[in-house]
């Protein structure tokens, strides 16, 4: 009963262990992704207007959004 027992907590401990170094090695991984790099070629900005405040709320309304 005890050899059973040291057994399952070995185990239950190697695997353990083993989640964890995946775990550390995912993120060592994603980590040296740069998500924010300035984007390359003919990109447009995303938002990018010329219209007063009154002008958006009144588009916004007439949308009915």
């Amino acid at each position: 009963m005890i050899r059973d027992t040291i057994k399952v907590f070995v185990i239950f401990t190697m695997c353990t262990v083993l989640f964890y170094v995946g775990l550390q090695i995912m993120h060592r991984e994603y980590e040296e992704i740069h998500r924010y790099d300035p984007p390359e070629g003919p990109a447009v900005k995303v938002f990018y207007s010329q219209t007063k405040l009154l002008e958006r709320f009144q588009l916004f309304f007439k949308a009915g959004e």
